[in-house]
C-alpha cells in the first residue's frame, strides 16, 4: 500500500476507533490493525481488519428494517427509532447505500479504498 493511502486509512481509522456507534469488535480490530502496521504481521493484520469492516458495515435498508422493528424500538426508544427510520429512508432516497454515522461513514471511506489497500 503506498504512503498516501496508509495514511488516509490510518486517520479514517482513528475516525472509527473515536466514533461513538462504533461496536467494540471494530474497535480491536482497528486497533491490532495500528500495531501490525510496519510489521511482518501488517498483511494478515489488514486483511482480518477489511474482513471486519465488510461484515460490521450497516447497508441502508437493514438500518430501516431495524429502525422500524421491535428491537430497533427497544434499543433507540420509540422516537427516536421513528427519526432514524425517516432519516434513512431520506439518505437513501438520494442514494445512500450505507448507514451515515459516523462509524458507517469512516467504515465506508475505508474500504472505498480497498483495491489500493491489499495492492
Amino acid at each position: 500500500m503506498d504512503k498516501e493511502v496508509l495514511n488516509y486509512v490510518v486517520e479514517k481509522t482513528h475516525e472509527l476507533i473515536d466514533a461513538p456507534s462504533c461496536s467494540s469488535e471494530t474497535k480491536e480490530a482497528a486497533q491490532k490493525w495500528l500495531e501490525a502496521v510496519g510489521t511482518e504481521k501488517e498483511s494478515e493484520e489488514t486483511k482480518r481488519y477489511l474482513a471486519e469492516l465488510e461484515e460490521d458495515i450497516v447497508p441502508i435498508d437493514g438500518l430501516i428494517g431495524f429502525a422500524g422493528s421491535e428491537e430497533g424500538m427497544k434499543a433507540f426508544g420509540a422516537d427516536l427509532a421513528k427519526n432514524i427510520k425517516a432519516h434513512a429512508m431520506k439518505i437513501k432516497s438520494s442514494g445512500a447505500k450505507y448507514c451515515d454515522c459516523p462509524a458507517c461513514t469512516a467504515v465506508e471511506a475505508i474500504l472505498e479504498k480497498k483495491d489500493a489497500i491489499l495492492n
